[in-house]
């Protein structure tokens, strides 16, 4: 019955939302109609359908119908984004391949909004709503824990303290039979294993939670199994490593069934959506920037001997290499001189960093000072080497003298910005501090965050906050 429930309001959020596209429809042409002329209402009609195709399809394949009961409002916000930005795309695709020319953009970007901000209004009204009732006792789930230890009392405060999750625990099970009755963080025993049919046949069982140690996996093969016949969720805790950062994630290698756990951030539509910022920004930015190109390019060779492109191997995700380039800053011999100026390295660490480096230029101590000798860099980032937004890319040899956990900041790809830069860069002189601002940027990753960097760049970048 309670699938049936699930089922019927699926399908009756999946029809509402297909009307609050057709409705966006035409708001959207008798908002736009007011600013221009457009063709009768009778010649858009007819592509009316494919717009609520693609709407319920994107709308279904990025889960936005699956159970919202634990989705936080801004995850289902971004799903409806995700839904706008590829819908538009497939639409404008669609009325390109048939050249449907007398079809207004602008009033399909309009449909597009009001839709978002009709089922976005929609989203955060049912999330609200169900939070409530469920609060107040309503629309719950029982589920039964397997398991009685420290793990399962946290599991049972976490779920207490999210009554909006609509969770009720309607009891405990434990293999060891003298618990039977006892009362554990205010949730009665039920039984041990073996009266695990009788408890769950006597009592509405909506979900089976196994918190288990690891030594007991060999041993709930049997419950699960009979879970399964009964056709009852299933889930089991899979906290067995007291790991720091890294997520766990449930995946399928062909029919074989994996745990794996990731310290890099891994929702797949946002690094696409990162890729794509990359793509689109530094292919503009090695357009319009080309006068300026040309003109930096030519007052280096003006004014001293050397090739205008400094080129330098670097390491870029888990160590791969690659060729990044820059405007060249200092004169043609800068590397062999290097060593005789590690006596006076400003950085605590495997980095150098000097400041009046008497190898700069004068045109490189302008072209540092406003990060200009960084441009070229777009280059690396069209060709998918780096980033905008990510740790800067080190040189081999600093890596080999990295500790363990300073390695971590290879682990996303590399950027030309960062928040070591953002946060003023010429201000911090130990590696460690450094490399830690690179660890919080990958554990906080969002495509949010890379813009949130891009904007505090520009004024660190006008206000001459360059290299050294």
């Amino acid at each position: 019955m309670l699938k049936e429930h699930t089922s019927i309001l699926r399908n009756l959020l999946i029809y509402i939302n297909l009307c609050m596209v057709a409705l966006s429809f035409f708001l959207g042409y008798a908002f736009w109609g007011k600013f221009q002329h457009l063709h009768p209402l009778k010649d858009y009609v007819g592509h009316l359908p494919v717009l609520l195709i693609i709407w319920g399809a994107l709308l279904y394949f990025f889960g936005m119908y699956e159970s919202f009961r634990v989705k936080k409002i801004r995850d289902i916000l971004f799903t409806i984004f995700k839904t706008s930005v590829f819908g538009f795309i497939i639409f404008a695709s669609y009325l390109y391949l048939f050249k449907l020319t007398y079809i207004s953009r602008v009033l399909i970007i309009v449909v597009f909004i009001f839709s978002a901000l009709l089922i976005s209004a929609e989203k955060i009204v049912l999330v609200l709503f169900f939070r409530l009732t469920r609060k107040r006792g309503y629309n719950f789930r029982n589920i039964l824990i397997i398991g009685t230890g420290r793990r399962a009392q946290r599991f049972i405060d976490l779920v207490r303290k999210h009554a909006e999750w609509g969770l009720k625990i309607i009891g405990l099970v434990d293999e060891d039979i003298t618990k039977t009755g006892k009362t554990i963080s205010g949730c009665k025993v039920l039984g041990a294993f073996k009266d695990l049919p009788g408890i769950i046949h006597n009592n509405v069982v909506d979900e089976v939670v196994f918190v288990v140690p690891r030594s007991w996996l060999n041993r709930i093969e049997g419950i699960m199994t009979f879970c399964e016949t009964e056709g009852l969720k299933v889930s089991i805790a899979v906290d067995y490593f007291n790991l720091k950062f890294a997520r766990a994630k449930q995946a399928n290698l062909g029919n074989f069934p994996m745990l794996s756990f990731e310290s890099t951030p891994d929702n797949l539509w946002q690094l696409f959506a990162k890729r794509l910022f990359d793509i689109v920004a530094s292919c503009l930015g090695l357009i319009l920037l080309a006068p300026l190109f040309i003109a930096i390019s030519l007052i280096i060779k003006r004014t001293s001997e050397g090739p205008i492109f400094f080129r330098q191997e670097r390491c870029s995700v888990n160590g791969r290499r690659f060729t990044l380039f820059k405007f060249r800053t200092m004169i043609e011999d800068a590397e062999e001189k290097l060593a005789g100026l590690m006596k006076f390295n400003d950085m605590n660490g495997p980095v150098f960093k000097i400041e009046n480096d008497p190898r700069v230029t004068k045109i490189g101590k302008v072209l540092r000072k406003f990060s200009l000798d960084e441009l070229p860099q777009l280059w690396n980032v069209f060709m998918g080497d780096m980033s905008l937004v990510g740790p800067r890319p080190p040189i081999p040899k600093e890596v080999t003298r990295y500790d363990n956990w300073q390695r971590r900041r290879l682990s996303m790809r590399p950027g030309i910005t960062c928040l070591w830069q953002a946060n003023g860069r010429n201000k911090i002189v130990d590696f460690a501090e450094w490399a830690k601002l690179d660890l919080e940027y990958i554990d906080k990753w969002s495509f949010w965050l890379d813009i949130k960097i891009l904007l505090r760049t520009i004024p660190a970048v006008l206000l001459a906050r360059g290299a050294k």
